[in-house]
C-alpha cells in the first residue's frame, strides 16, 4: 500500500509540473517599461528605466541614473542601444546592449553583451568580443545596436546585431542563443542585405500574424526606417516597402515597436537623434503610421532603447527597488493572481501563517478548467504560484473527469494535528451533472488525497447544480456546516469526519424575492461571522453579466432564516473604471484583527463581448462595516 501511495504522488508531482500558469499574460499587463541610455558621454552610456502607464506618459526611475553599472558589465564601460526582452515562459527576460563608449569612435567597438534576469533588478551578464570569439575577423569595424527575437520555426532565440567590415556596407547579421542565454551558438550569419545592398543599421523585428517585419535605419544613405516582411527568419526571403515609415525630415536611427496593452494598436517609436527628441507613431497595420507626439509626455530625454508591456508585480518591484515618480500616481491594486482565475476561496493558514487563494482555472471553453491551482502570501498582497494541487484528471480523483469549478477549504485541528478538507465541485464519469467531493491534506498546498467518491450528488429543491461549494465553522459552537447549490442554496451541518452531512439537518434556505438589480439569488453562498452575526454572501445575475454582483443578508443561526439586508448590495460593476461583473466572493479577516477583505473574481475588460463568462480574474478589495454591522458597499479598485 506504501508503494502505490508513493507511487500515485510521483505520479501527482509529474502532473503538477506538467500543469501549471503562464506566469504571464497580455491580460495581466498593467504598465510599460522603457529601457534607454542617455547620451554620447561615458557617464551616460548606460542603461537606464522609466516607466508608463498608458504607454504614452513616461517617468525616470532611479532620477533618471542607471540601473545598471556600465563599468561592471561591460568591456569598454559604456553600453547603448538596449534592448529588452519578455521571454516566452512570460517571466524571463533577455537584454543585450552595445558595448560601446562612442568618445573612443564610432568604430571602436567589437563587442555585445548578453543580460539575463527573472525580475528586472537582478541580471547575469555575458560579454561576447566577436574578434575574440571567432576566427578571421581581423577587418570587423564595429558591431552595433543587437536585439533577440523568438524565432518560432526554429524554437530558439536569434541575436541580430549589424556589423561593418573594412571596405563594406553595414550588414545585419545573426546567430542563435545558447539555452543560458550566456553565450551564441555557431558563426555569425547575413540575416538580411537590401536589394540595393546598402548599409542597414538597428534592426527592430516585431511578429504578427505570423509575418516578421524588420524595421531598420538605412545608415548613410537617407537615415531613415524601412521595412521588410519574411515568413522565415533564415530564408533570405525578404519582401522589402520602398517607403520610409519615419513621420519626419529629420535623421532619425533606433527604430523600437511595441504593442499597447489589450489593443490592436502598436507603437513605431525612433530616436530623432540630431535634435534631442523622440518621436511616436502609431499604427495598426505595421505599414501606414501617424504621429501621436502631443500625447507624449517624458520627464527625461532617451536614445534609442525599446518598451515592454509589465505586470503590477513586475511594476512594484522595480518602483520599490529605485522609487516611485510622483507622476505615476497610485499602483494599480488588482487582479492579484496571473493568469484567468474564477470563483476564488481565500484561506488562513494558523499552521503556516499564511493566506491562500484557491479558484476555478479559468480561460478554457465552456468552463473547462479540470485542475485547481494555490496561491500563498503573507499579506494578502504579493500572491506566489505554489502549482496544481487538485487535478481532476489523474489518478488523483477517481470519480471525476474534468469541470473542476468553484472549490473551498477548512482548515481543522484533529488530535493535535492539522488538517485541511477541499471540497469541490466536479463532473463525474458515470454522468448525471455535477456533484461535490472532498479532498484532504496535512498542508494547504497538499498533496490531497481525494475521498474516491463525491459527498454530495443530489439536488435538494428538485433542480439546478450541486456546485458553488462553501464551508464554515461556527466559532459559537465549533460545528461546521456545508452550503451549496446553483439556482438554489442549500445548506447542512458537517459530521465530525467533515466528510459527510447530518441529512437530518440538510434544509433549502434560498433567500426569497429581489431582482436582478439587487438581490435576486443566483449561486455562490458564502458564509462567516462576525460580532453575534452570520453573514450569507451569494450572487446575484450571470457570471457572463457585467451586472453579476454579490449581495447578502444576516441570521442569528448558521441554517437561518436569512433575513435580506434593506441596502443588500455588497459589490457590484464600476462601468466608469471599466470594471465588470465583480462577484462570486470570498471573505477573510486579517489576523489579528477587525480588518476585512473579500476576494472575488471579475470579468476582464478586454473580453467584455468576447466569451466574458470564462475570462475572468481574481481580485481583492476592503470590506467595512457600519456601527451597526450592515456592510458598506465596497468600492472596487483597479
Amino acid at each position: 500500500m506504501k508503494n502505490k501511495f508513493a507511487f500515485l504522488l510521483l505520479l501527482f508531482s509529474f502532473l503538477s509540473w506538467g500543469t501549471s500558469v503562464r506566469a504571464a499574460e497580455e491580460k495581466d499587463y498593467v504598465a510599460y517599461l522603457f529601457t534607454y541610455f542617455t547620451g554620447n558621454h561615458i557617464s551616460e552610456e548606460a542603461v537606464c528605466y522609466a516607466v508608463s502607464m498608458d504607454g504614452y506618459a513616461y517617468w525616470a526611475l532611479n532620477d533618471n541614473k542607471p540601473v545598471l553599472d556600465s563599468k561592471i558589465i561591460s568591456s569598454t564601460g559604456g553600453v547603448r542601444d538596449p534592448h529588452i526582452l519578455r521571454c516566452e515562459d512570460g517571466k524571463t527576460f533577455y537584454m543585450v546592449v552595445t558595448d560601446m563608449v562612442s568618445g573612443n569612435g564610432w568604430d571602436s567597438n567589437r563587442a555585445m553583451v548578453m543580460l539575463k534576469s527573472t525580475d528586472l533588478v537582478n541580471w547575469t551578464h555575458s560579454i561576447i568580443n566577436m574578434q575574440k570569439r571567432y576566427p578571421g575577423q581581423e577587418k570587423l569595424k564595429r558591431v552595433w545596436a543587437p536585439q533577440t527575437v523568438f524565432d518560432h520555426e526554429a524554437g530558439k532565440y536569434m541575436v541580430y546585431w549589424s556589423m561593418l567590415y573594412e571596405g563594406g556596407a553595414d550588414v545585419i547579421y545573426y546567430a542563435y542563443a545558447n539555452d543560458d542565454f550566456t553565450d551564441l551558438v555557431g558563426e555569425p550569419k547575413p540575416l538580411f542585405i537590401p536589394e540595393n545592398k546598402l548599409s542597414c543599421i538597428d534592426g527592430d523585428i516585431v511578429y504578427k500574424d505570423g509575418v516578421y517585419h524588420l524595421f531598420y535605419k538605412t545608415e548613410g544613405h537617407g537615415n531613415g526606417i524601412k521595412v521588410a516582411t519574411t515568413r522565415s527568419l533564415t530564408s533570405g526571403q525578404w519582401t522589402e516597402e520602398p517607403d520610409y515609415k519615419q513621420q519626419t525630415k529629420e535623421a532619425v536611427e533606433g527604430a523600437g515597436t511595441f504593442k499597447l496593452i489589450g489593443q490592436d494598436k502598436y507603437i513605431l517609436m525612433y530616436d530623432v537623434y540630431m535634435k534631442g527628441k523622440y518621436q511616436f507613431t502609431e499604427t495598426t497595420d505595421l505599414k501606414h503610421f501617424k504621429v501621436i507626439d502631443s500625447e507624449v509626455k517624458m520627464n527625461f530625454h532617451p536614445r534609442h532603447g525599446t518598451i515592454i508591456p509589465i505586470t503590477r508585480a513586475e511594476l512594484k518591484r522595480i518602483t520599490d527597488k529605485w522609487g516611485k515618480p510622483a507622476e505615476l500616481g497610485e499602483l494599480p491594486n488588482n487582479p492579484v493572481l496571473p493568469g484567468f482565475h474564477a470563483d476564488p476561496e481565500v484561506l488562513y493558514s494558523h499552521q503556516t501563517n499564511k493566506y491562500y487563494i484557491y479558484s476555478t482555472t479559468d480561460g478554457q471553453p465552456g468552463w473547462g478548467g479540470w485542475y485547481f491551482t494555490a496561491f500563498s502570501s503573507p499579506d494578502l498582497k504579493e500572491w506566489t504560484y505554489e502549482g496544481v494541487m487538485l487535478d481532476l484528471r489523474s489518478p488523483q480523483v477517481a470519480w471525476a473527469n474534468g469541470n473542476a469549478w468553484a472549490p473551498a477549504i477548512e482548515e481543522k485541528q484533529i488530535d493535535g494535528k492539522y488538517k485541511y478538507f477541499f471540497y469541490y465541485s466536479g463532473n463525474p464519469k458515470t454522468g448525471g451533472g455535477k456533484q461535490i467531493g472532498v479532498a484532504i491534506a496535512d498542508s494547504p498546498t497538499g498533496p490531497f488525497v481525494d475521498m474516491g467518491y463525491p459527498i454530495v450528488t443530489e439536488s435538494p429543491a428538485g433542480g439546478g447544480q450541486q456546485i458553488d461549494v462553501d464551508v464554515f465553522t461556527d466559532p459559537v459552537s465549533g460545528k461546521s456546516y456545508l452550503y451549496w447549490g446553483n439556482g438554489y442554496m442549500a445548506g447542512a451541518e458537517l459530521n465530525a469526519d467533515m466528510v459527510s452531512i447530518k441529512k437530518e439537518t440538510l434544509k433549502v434556505m434560498t433567500p426569497k424575492g429581489g431582482t436582478l438589480k439587487d438581490y435576486n439569488y443566483r449561486e455562490a453562498p458564502y458564509v462567516f461571522y462576525r460580532n453575534g452575526l452570520y453573514y450569507f454572501l451569494w450572487s446575484v445575475d450571470d457570471t457572463g453579466s457585467p451586472n453579476y454582483h454579490v449581495a447578502y443578508g444576516t441570521s442569528d443561526s448558521p441554517l437561518g432564516k436569512i433575513k435580506v439586508a434593506k441596502d443588500p448590495i455588497v459589490l457590484i460593476q464600476s462601468p466608469e473604471q471599466e470594471i465588470y461583473g465583480p462577484a462570486h466572493n470570498a471573505v477573510v479577516c486579517k489576523s489579528g484583527t477587525d480588518e476585512w477583505y473579500i476576494v472575488y473574481h471579475r470579468i476582464n475588460k478586454n473580453y467584455l463581448k468576447n466569451e466574458p463568462g470564462i475570462h475572468r480574474e481574481v481580485c481583492i478589495d476592503r470590506m467595512e462595516f457600519n456601527p451597526d454591522g450592515t456592510i458598506k458597499r465596497v468600492k472596487p479598485t483597479l
